[in-house]
């Protein structure tokens, strides 16, 4: 496996291959010194400027079974795929790509080229991968800081919701759920414990637990899978338009509350009229008009109430004069600003405050509005690159730095719900989370934070200092890397869930791909601790969806979901069955070491269908 990057996910991804999968690794990076020290001897370090055909020929790829491209440059990325195509054909490349769209134009051409050299069309179709470290963090991310002890992860047209329970009180029992996915650390509620970092594991979470350990578990709190249902895929935030501007966003209350005053006293005055000068109901409304607006002739010899009515329209014509300036004046000055960011506005309250608009807080941010949260966003450069996405959600943002007094007082912090740190810089996260618990201590925090240690020390200490407040900590490449490792192995993941500073792994495999859970039972092919059979796919084979996409409404294109989730233990699984598993990340690198030998032709051990 050759690994080429940059930044900390491909360190996350280098050691998660060795130590996990137990594959000999070959790292590309500008910097060697950042690469873990002790390196073992299937951990090769190389040390270049740029991945260019050059460096990917000493660094083995032509002899490669897989190529990882987690370069933060796209561009970078994009010609290294290119160089590295032409010089293995049958090389498994997975690209990291913030661009979808591109990616997706990318994948099809890579797969085209391999296809041109020879590689078969159904083997090709699966040699290129492309995803996203925010893509895959920003679901997490989002659920954390919106439902604090819920997590909502959409996976490849999975909805997989699992909430975290507290410990039951004595006496009680836990509320059932489909399936217990993890039992939390016992020093969870500990001011003094760690998030999942024991060294002893004793105290640590327990992913996967069997039913016996779930029964003799006290005063632990647990991780259930509630409903697990498949969805379609969700559509781009709907931006608001300048066509589409609500009146409240043209005109401010008090020339609203002008024009309807004026309404109401034309209507008036053309009632009167209609009534004491006996005419018909819209002649009467079209002479009041007239007499509005001035251009009607004066009632010299009119009845007394005629002339009457002609004054008082004459009055509310002159008043309703400056009325009508002030508010085209507004719908200019609204129509102006809808180009530009908005300020927080003074009623504001139960937000979410997200602090940097970068390449993971752009998509954190997209999700948090998809799912209706109140959003309020803090940013230093004001050319970054969520400010154009908020500018055309209309999400408040404030520019400045979150170290400088009144910059988070400005995002409303004190009646925030929630505030969001993803800045790339953990002492920035950490300040930011200072700040804000000193103006508001039972604010919910979670954190960007890339180092266990220093993840360990910040969650002790702030739950010590403030034990009634929801602290969590995440880390991006935590969340990104088994998803790369993988796709690497030739195994797309369909989600992850954070657990404390652990992560499960959801993924689809073929029964044919692993011919030992052929003929067993559900219990039986479930490993405590590894993995779990969570769902079957009881379509027929040749109606499945390859990634597991939701499936048109009945009756709608002829396709609806087989997904089916309560299985019964005793069910045998057949060759033709397509699972869902939860697993670790041992668990996963365990399945594919024995779905695959080491060393064999990428093509041969690549599955037939995800």
């Amino acid at each position: 496996m050759v690994v080429s990057g940059d930044d900390a996910l491909a360190l996350r991804l280098a050691a998660e291959l060795h130590s996990l999968y137990r594959q000999r690794v070959t790292l590309l990076t500008p910097d060697a010194g950042l690469a873990p020290e002790p390196r073992p001897g299937a951990l090769r370090v190389v040390e270049c400027e740029t991945p260019d055909s050059g460096a990917l020929r000493g660094a083995g790829v032509e002899r490669a079974d897989a190529l990882a491209l987690v370069h933060e440059d796209d561009e970078t990325n994009i010609r290294a795929a290119m160089a590295a195509r032409r010089l293995n054909p049958r090389l498994r490349l997975v690209i990291r790509l913030y661009n979808r769209k591109l990616g997706q134009y990318l994948a099809d051409l890579l797969d085209q080229a391999a296809q041109v050299a020879g590689v078969g069309p159904a083997d090709a179709q699966s040699l290129t991968v492309v995803l996203s470290d925010a893509d895959t963090a920003a679901p997490a991310l989002a659920a954390t800081a919106a439902a604090g002890t819920s997590k909502i992860v959409q996976a490849d047209g999975l909805l997989l919701r699992a909430a975290e329970r507290p410990p039951p009180a004595p006496g009680e029992s836990a509320e059932p759920g489909l399936c217990t996915l993890a039992l939390l650390s016992s020093t969870t509620t500990d001011p003094a414990g760690a998030e999942g970092t024991d060294a002893s594991g004793v105290q640590g979470p327990r992913l996967l637990p069997d039913d016996e350990e779930v029964a003799a578990a006290s005063g632990r709190g647990a991780i259930v899978l509630e409903t697990v249902s498949p969805t379609g895929p969700t559509g781009p935030p709907r931006r608001l338009s300048a066509a589409a501007l609500p009146v409240g966003e043209l005109f401010s209350r008090r020339v609203r509350w002008s024009l309807a005053g004026f309404a109401l006293a034309v209507t008036a005055l053309a009632v009167t009229a209609w009534i004491t000068q006996d005419t018909h109901p819209l002649n009467a409304a079209y002479i009041t008009l007239l007499d509005l607006f001035a251009i009607n002739e004066p009632a010299v010899d009119g009845p007394t109430d005629r002339q009457v009515l002609q004054l008082l329209a004459g009055l509310a014509g002159l008043l309703l004069l400056p009325v009508m300036v002030a508010a085209v004046l507004e719908a200019l000055g609204s129509f102006r600003s809808a180009t530009t960011l908005r300020r927080p506005p003074r009623g504001l309250d139960d937000h979410v405050v997200l602090l940097g608009l970068g390449k993971v807080g752009t998509r954190v941010l997209a999700r948090l509005r998809e799912l209706g949260i109140p959003v309020v966003c803090v940013e230093e450069d004001p050319e970054a690159r969520g400010i154009a996405l908020a500018r055309g959600l209309r999400v408040p943002v404030v520019l400045g730095d979150v170290t400088q007094d009144g910059v988070l007082e400005a995002a409303r912090i004190h009646r925030a719900h929630a505030l969001l740190a993803l800045t790339s810089s953990d002492t920035t996260n950490l300040e930011a989370a200072l700040c804000a618990r000193t103006v508001s201590p039972r604010l919910r925090v979670a954190l960007r934070l890339y180092d266990d240690e220093f993840a360990t020390a910040v969650y002790r200490t702030l739950r010590a200092a403030h034990p009634d407040a929801l602290t969590r900590s995440r880390s991006v490449t935590s969340l990104a890397a088994p998803a790369f490792a993988g796709a690497m192995m030739g195994r797309q993941i369909l989600g992850a869930i954070p657990v404390e500073r652990r992560v499960l792994v959801f993924a689809a495999f073929d029964v044919a791909e692993l011919p030992r859970f052929e003929g067993r039972t559900i219990q039986e092919a479930t490993r405590p601790g590894a993995w779990r059979v969570l769902a079957l796919d009881t379509a027929e084979p040749h109606d499945r969806r390859p990634d597991l996409s939701a499936g048109h409404p009945e009756g709608e294109g002829g396709h609806t979901s087989g997904l089916l989730f309560d299985l019964h233990p005793g069910y045998v699984l057949r060759h033709d069955d397509r699972m869902v598993l939860a697993t670790t990340r041992q668990g996963l690198a365990d399945l594919l070491s024995t779905r695959s030998g080491s060393g064999s032709d990428p093509a041969a051990r690549r599955p037939a269908a995800r």
